[in-house]
């Protein structure tokens, strides 16, 4: 009978309302730390792994660039984002607030600096529970915009609580775009359906520990749409995209988050981070000859002057963090082959040194920046 006790005590954790993003008070203040991987190592268990109690082990995992998390309240920003989702915007309330890209794949193109995505944790005594994102927000040509969903029925639904291995598969349907007074600067939109499904559960191991935990993912099929300075929209479907995303309890984000395109007709793995600790970044690896023509410049640069990233064709995804982690940019977009321009307003005020990470399809190159 003892030597069963531990078999039956693995059971599938069930994550509630109480496990999700709340204001960061944790010290340090890098303790929603995650590493980002350039590949999934070929010891990694395959995605198809699937089912109760299962063992993956991704101890192998080499992070070549960090960034931090961080969830603040809804008061600590601009005015007319507290108006827009604070205690009394109805049902566009947020519980907290984060400085994030806006998941559209197309702002690589659009004039969008310091970006927020704002959240909402249902409250206790809520009939449904769920964790959604409720609106976004930037800078646009100097104006803080902020963007609500067209309504709260079309709000994206990220989990719908308790959330375990017994859960049924779930959707929503979501729709945003930017008001109408920006529109003269520029317009966007995105429609997206989510549909999440818990395939497994079990024990997950990277670098930073062992856990027990249950996999969800989350299937999103997006359609965006930008038109800039006035000038005809362009609508786009961006490809199927897949998170896979291991949670556990009390760890507010996932433990490792997954992602991968259908490209070519072929899933395809785009994305890989991992909770983690301070690490010293792996920069020296030796890529192949196409990353190796990978190239950022002028470096340095001068404060004002715009980027340009030399990328092979496909789809790209840049993120700039400085040395401490803290995310500066970060954009989604698809290489034609020319250099990619980046304005020098999506580094804002900073200066100094910081570091690009640069995500093809043929593996990612981390390019260390100095900003004067």
């Amino acid at each position: 009978m003892l030597a069963v006790a531990p078999a039956r005590a693995q059971v599938s954790p069930i994550i509630t309302r109480t496990d999700m993003p709340a204001v960061t008070t944790q010290v340090p203040v890098d303790s929603l730390r995650l590493s980002q991987v350039a590949a999934l190592p070929a010891s990694a268990p395959p995605l198809n792994q699937r089912g109760a109690n299962q063992t993956w082990n991704y101890a192998g995992l080499l992070p070549t660039a960090q960034t931090v998390d961080r969830y603040v309240a809804v008061s600590a920003t601009a005015p007319i984002y507290q108006l827009s989702f604070g205690a009394f915007a109805g049902p566009n309330r947020a519980t907290v607030a984060a400085p994030e890209p806006l998941p559209v794949a197309a702002t690589g193109l659009f004039p969008i600096t310091d970006p927020y995505q704002f959240y909402a944790v249902a409250a206790a005594t809520a009939t449904v529970q769920d964790y959604r994102s409720v609106g976004f927000g930037g800078t646009l040509a100097g104006l803080t915009v902020p963007v609500t969903y067209r309504s709260t029925a079309e709000q994206d639904v990220i989990y719908r609580f308790p959330l375990s291995y017994a859960s049924v598969p779930d959707s929503s349907q979501s729709f945003f775009e930017t008001p109408t007074a920006a529109a003269a600067t520029g317009y966007l939109n995105r429609k997206r359906k989510r549909v999440n499904k818990v395939d497994a559960w079990g024990t997950l191991t990277t670098p930073f520990g062992t856990f027990q935990t249950i996999r969800v993912v989350s299937k999103l099929l997006d359609h965006d749409s930008i038109a800039i300075g006035g000038a005809p929209g362009l609508g786009f479907a961006v490809p199927v995209t897949r998170e896979y995303k291991w949670l556990a309890k009390n760890h507010h984000v996932p433990l490792l988050t997954i992602t991968t395109q259908e490209i070519g007709g072929a899933e395809t793995v785009t994305a890989v981070q991992y909770r983690d600790v301070y690490r010293r970044l792996v920069l020296s690896r030796t890529p192949n000859a196409t990353l190796a023509a990978v190239a950022a410049y002028p470096n340095p640069a001068a404060a004002g002057e715009p980027l340009s990233v030399r990328v092979p064709a496909g789809p790209l995804t840049l993120r700039a963090t400085d040395l401490a982690g803290r995310l500066l940019f970060e954009r989604q977009l698809t290489a034609t082959g020319a250099p990619v321009v980046v304005p020098a307003a999506a580094f804002g005020t900073f200066r100094g040194s910081a570091l690009l990470c640069i995500g093809t399809r043929e593996g990612t190159v981390v390019r260390r920046l100095v900003r004067q």
